[in-house]
């Protein structure tokens, strides 16, 4: 997966948008304005999503590219670096569980307001 794919991917989920708060460097992607993968675009491709915290620990022993999440709540967000040694289905498995967990967390009108988009 290249950084196009990884953008291509997200921006087919429904309801996400994309931007740089932060800086030039750093591309987040959010759902209903709740981020859920960030990547830089200046370094190697690497992307951090949210996780649930035993599942976080479990990929983190199980996968030397995955790591806790960079400058993030490192409970709940792993940093992974995509290398080519992660299948594609892999990866898109792990960006769809973080955008499931913050659709999860979202109000039920938010959530409605998702579904009729």
């Amino acid at each position: 997966m290249n950084i196009e794919e990884l953008r291509d991917y997200c921006l087919s989920k429904k309801g996400v948008t994309e931007g740089f708060p932060f800086d030039q460097e750093v591309l987040v992607f959010k759902v209903m304005n709740k981020m859920f993968l960030l990547t830089n675009i200046n370094k190697d491709l690497s992307m951090s999503v949210k996780c649930d915290p035993e599942l976080a620990v479990e990929l983190r022993e199980q996968f030397p590219q995955v790591q806790a999440g960079w400058h993030l709540n490192k409970k709940h967000w792993n940093m992974v670096a995509i290398d080519g040694t992660i299948s594609d289905n892999q990866l898109k498995e792990w960006i769809n569980h973080s955008y499931n967990l913050i659709v999860a967390s979202l109000t039920k009108k938010l959530q409605n307001e998702l579904l009729n988009m």
